[in-house]
């Protein structure tokens, strides 16, 4: 590769929402250096995310499905990939993959596939779930390099898929973004949340992975014990009127602000004081780093990456999926009375990520994977022809 040469890098995710994925993408795109890589976005389905890239002055573009493997999507993918003059292709997770998968193959551009989270999972099906790991084979074969965001994560994909290979790149956040020194909006006040409480956050999808459900019942619990505790859940999903009902049926209006999902992140981590990630599996959770860049007491399950980064009672409280509603209920409680264990807690959050999850390392990190999978396809290229 010539110096002067800008490699067009497609950055693939399954949707324009913001998740986790979105939010690695996002910083990923932003950080990129530009006089190297030319980024371009698709996304599977608009929203907020593709927003943001819009307003970056990234080119980006949505070919609209909601189904992973929708063939009737390929040849638009493929033309897609032509007029863009693709280079090499960076897919975020399963269904971004199962959608780019033939149309580079096709065109002989090379995949890079990052793994946030694998789309088996232990509450599936023995069919669904062995579907799942077929899929996924199927996929890591195919891509030129895997990515796994944690340990556990690459543990995962070698334990289930026998040739699994991939490299370890964990997820990075942007420190001056998300900084307990900033000065942020005053969430509470506009929310007419009373000064005087305790803020527990939830901040993710309503999805089962996520167990807003669970939140809300373990709540439950809570307010019935400490009314100085109120309840924050930020967020959208499949899940929502479901949580809506729960609240209802615990009348806990009076102390649960249920909010759709908002873009000014840092000033609603900033106005918590307990940050909540009850999920059933992750990969490496983005929502977890943000809140520790923050430096703010963390309770979440004992599962996968979020494990590899807390430690329990010492940067975080750490519970256990199979007594999940009274862990979470007995651990708010707990640290919710307790400032001085949120402030040790927090500190600590915040001493890990400055010491190993920094924006710019990550990026530095894919930068030069990107160059290594843009020069062989170089290489490649010359012998063909």
């Amino acid at each position: 590769m010539q110096d002067s040469q800008v490699i067009r890098v497609l950055e693939c995710i399954r949707q324009g929402k913001i998740g986790g994925g979105e939010s690695h993408l996002l910083s990923l795109v932003e950080n990129l250096d530009k006089t190297k890589f030319d980024p371009v976005v698709l996304a599977f389905t608009p929203g907020p995310m593709m927003e943001q890239i819009e307003a970056m002055g990234i080119d980006n573009h949505v070919i609209f499905t909601e189904k992973p493997f929708d063939m009737r999507k390929w040849g638009q993918v493929k033309r897609f990939l032509k007029e863009r003059q693709i280079d090499i292709i960076h897919a975020h997770g399963t269904r971004a993959n199962s959608n780019i998968i033939w149309a580079a193959g096709s065109l002989g551009i090379p995949v890079i596939y990052t793994i946030h989270g694998w789309s088996f999972h232990p509450d599936q099906t023995f069919l669904v779930r062995n579907l799942r790991i077929l899929g996924e084979k199927y996929l890591t074969k195919r891509a030129y390099k895997n990515i796994s965001v944690s340990y556990s994560n690459q543990k995962e994909g070698r334990k289930h898929i026998k040739s699994f290979y991939s490299t370890l790149v964990e997820n990075g956040i942007d420190q001056k973004k998300f900084s307990p020194d900033n000065k942020y909006q005053d969430i509470k006040l506009e929310l007419g949340i009373p000064v005087n409480k305790t803020l527990v956050l939830f901040l993710a999808r309503f999805t089962k992975q996520k167990q807003p459900l669970a939140m809300i019942q373990a709540f439950a619990k809570v307010a019935a014990v400490d009314k100085s505790l109120h309840l924050l859940m930020v967020g959208d999903g499949e899940l929502r009127d479901e949580v809506e009902a729960l609240v209802d049926q615990f009348q806990l209006r009076e102390s649960v602000t249920l909010q759709r999902f908002r873009q000014d992140v840092p000033d609603i981590l900033s106005s918590a004081d307990v940050f909540v990630l009850p999920s059933l599996w992750e990969g490496l959770p983005i929502g977890l780093l943000e809140a520790m860049a923050m430096g703010k007491a963390i309770i979440a399950s004992n599962v996968d990456g979020t494990a590899e980064v807390l430690k329990h009672e010492e940067s975080g409280i750490l519970i256990n999926t199979e007594n999940l509603v009274e862990e979470l209920a007995s651990s708010i409680l707990s640290l919710g009375s307790n400032e001085l264990k949120r402030r040790k807690l927090g500190d600590k959050a915040l001493e890990t990520v400055r010491q190993k999850f920094d924006v710019k390392n990550m990026t530095t990190r894919i930068e030069k994977i990107y160059t290594e999978v843009f020069n062989a396809r170089q290489r490649n290229l010359k012998e063909i022809s």
